[in-house]
């Protein structure tokens, strides 16, 4: 690992439009993932495990739980200088907001000039992913470049899906080409099926960023956005690298989940997400010791399962993640995230759904295929996710692949 200075900034100000109801009074990096997760947690996590415990994270929207969960859960040694720290919108260069993720860190500079880090690590906060930075750090000094940007390989005929890095084939780390969604782009060298997809994940020598973001401040013209116009300045002067995700050894993986990375971006892939913890041999392993996910200890009980009387009145759950608190009473859940706190009552069932904290289940109620937010109570004889156009003219919002969401807090009429 390398003795260098390091400053990590997480970028955390997403509105999160795609992902509305849950971002209705939440930043999208709040949003409850796993169970007893927030997706932030997994950028701070792989941070922290990385070893740079010198952290800011930029926050903007509706940041008040963002902000509660990073000050109780992410607290460092203060004796030894560590820290994450929430840094808001300061308005240190006009009566504006972040107008962008470039932006975020021009208006943050002072963080840059106290810290005085030799490298800048950029992430973006709600991707699910295991990304050990420090060997990228190392491949980045290695290149000689002032900018290195992880990708991950996707199928070429994902390529208008995602920001596409071009490389030279006589040189392929260096950056040729940085392009936002082509309809038409060439494969790799060593695998022409495959295109590299930017991961929203950078790193910086420090000085060449300050200068960067403080000329794009400067440019009306611009979007003010990191992928947008910061890293194609940087590709302009030959002065990018490209680091290849499939390259990144992080320990404790296997051969299933190592390269694993999802942009959780839409309620669908937030779904799939879920999907892809509760498998048998997981795609993306909770339980890798070696790279643990950190969030806070909540002071709730044990999960609990009861009743196992006639007439299908059994407490049972398969294939799925209970999480503390819950109370599974005479309820089959099959295929599922619990979230603490929840209760799921006698005679209801539970498949292919994503319960959050403090949901209350009534009787004989069936949910299916389905995102519930906190608090939601869900009366006796409810049907949810069984008949999508009957949710739709319920008010509740149903996605493309047929996923029902209920927003937090909602009080369902019986």
């Amino acid at each position: 690992m390398s003795s260098k200075k390091v400053l990590a900034i997480v970028l955390a100000g997403g509105e999160g439009k795609r992902l509305m109801p849950l971002t209705l009074d939440r930043a999208k990096p709040a949003v409850p993932f796993g169970g007893i997760y927030r997706l932030i947690d997994f950028a701070l996590s792989n941070i922290v495990n990385s070893g740079y415990l010198r952290v800011v994270v930029l926050t903007q929207y509706k940041s008040h739980s963002l902000d509660k969960h990073i000050a109780q859960t992410w607290r460092m040694s203060s004796l030894l200088g560590n820290y994450v720290a929430p840094v808001p919108a300061q308005q240190r260069m006009g009566k504006h907001w972040f107008r962008g993720s470039a932006d975020a860190i021009a208006q943050s500079l002072n963080l840059i000039h106290e810290e005085k880090p030799d490298y800048v690590v950029v992430v973006g906060a709600d991707n699910i992913y295991r990304m050990d930075f420090s060997q990228m750090l190392d491949a980045h000094i290695e290149s000689g470049k002032s900018c290195t940007v992880a990708a991950i390989r996707q199928p070429i005929e994902m390529s208008d899906q995602f920001g596409v890095i071009e490389t030279d084939s006589s040189d392929p780390t260096t950056i040729k080409a940085f392009v936002e969604k082509p309809t038409v782009t060439e494969g790799l060298a060593d695998d022409p099926t495959s295109i590299l997809a930017s991961m929203g994940n950078y790193i910086f020598t420090a000085d060449a960023l300050v200068d960067a973001v403080t000329r794009d401040a400067e440019d009306d013209s611009s979007k003010h956005d990191m992928g947008g116009d910061i890293v194609p300045s940087f590709v302009a002067q030959q002065d990018a690298a490209v680091y290849d995700f499939i390259h990144n050894d992080v320990p404790g993986s296997t051969d299933r989940d190592r390269d694993y990375w999802r942009d959780v971006g839409t309620l669908d892939a937030f779904f799939d997400a879920h999907m892809d913890l509760i498998a048998i041999h997981p795609v993306f392993n909770l339980y890798n010791e070696e790279w643990p996910t950190y969030t806070g200890n909540r002071n709730v009980p044990p999960a609990k399962f009861v009743h196992a009387g006639p007439g299908g009145r059994v407490g049972a759950a398969v294939d799925s993640i209970i999480s503390p608190g819950v109370v599974v009473s005479g309820a089959q859940v099959a295929t599922s995230v619990v979230s603490p706190g929840a209760r799921l009552n006698s005679w209801s069932t539970i498949s292919e759904a994503v319960i959050m904290d403090g949901v209350s289940v009534g009787r004989h109620s069936q949910i299916h295929r389905a995102i519930i937010d906190k608090n939601v109570v869900v009366p006796p004889r409810t049907q949810i996710g069984l008949d999508p156009e009957e949710d739709r003219a319920r008010g509740w919002v149903v996605t493309g692949s047929g996923i029902t969401v209920i927003g937090k807090g909602t009080v369902i009429e019986p």
